[in-house]
């Protein structure tokens, strides 16, 4: 199946060339949607062979995954994999994120770090996801081991189903709405998530988490 790897970034030049050459190396085409960065993200990302689309302005990672899942319709792939930029993913482990789209055996496969590991969590960290996996196990009767995990696995038929409308951070929470409201069939699949420092200074806190709940009332 004809798949794409799709990197929302902003501001992520210092890891930005390593992630697309890493992904790249794997012989699958690679998509960066520079978020309005104000550093050399794109001119990086081209250099290392990727696509790349760019936002005037910082929209929000939610708004590049929405970018990114349209040229990806556009250009007829069957296969989206969502992949972060801060190098905290493991390229070697797409292939087990795609592998049951292309059987035919689940339409999604969601990445899960506690299936897996959790390199090197912040204690805060692992607190305001574990919060979260019960948030959405109430509020979606989906019941899995991790949430708000980036790395991820959509056919293009389970795309087709949802409607993408939160711009920034909750978007990961909408995404599985979706899932439970169109009854689409989904998996999880351990993974491994290694933090850094790069990319604890470049992830939520908790401040961000108690946004994310506001902006899915507000759309409710």
């Amino acid at each position: 199946m004809k798949t794409l790897v799709l990197i929302p970034a902003y501001n992520e030049d210092k890891k930005i060339g390593d992630v697309v050459s890493d992904v790249k190396s794997k012989g699958i085409d690679v998509l960066v949607v520079d978020d309005g960065s104000m550093d050399q993200t794109s001119s990086i990302s081209l250099k290392k062979g990727a696509i790349v689309l760019k936002h005037k302005i910082n929209r929000g990672q939610g708004a590049a995954i929405a970018t990114g899942i349209e040229y990806a319709k556009r250009n007829h792939y069957e296969v989206v994999v969502f992949f972060d930029a801060d190098g905290q993913m493991k390229s070697e482990e797409i292939r087990k994120l795609i592998d049951p789209v292309i059987k035919n055996e689940s339409e999604v496969v969601l990445g899960s770090r506690f299936l897996g590991l959790a390199k090197n969590i912040p204690i805060s960290k692992l607190l305001v996801l574990k919060l979260a996996i019960l948030f959405t196990r109430l509020t979606t009767g989906l019941k899995l081991t991790d949430t708000h995990n980036g790395f991820q696995a959509w056919s293009m038929l389970a795309l087709d189903k949802i409607n993408l409308t939160q711009d920034r951070q909750a978007y990961a929470s909408e995404l599985l709405q979706e899932i439970s409201e169109n009854n689409i069939k989904y998996k999880e699949v351990p993974v491994t998530i290694e933090y850094t420092d790069y990319s604890k200074q470049k992830g939520q806190s908790i401040f961000n988490a108690i946004n994310i709940v506001f902006n899915l009332l507000i759309k409710k």
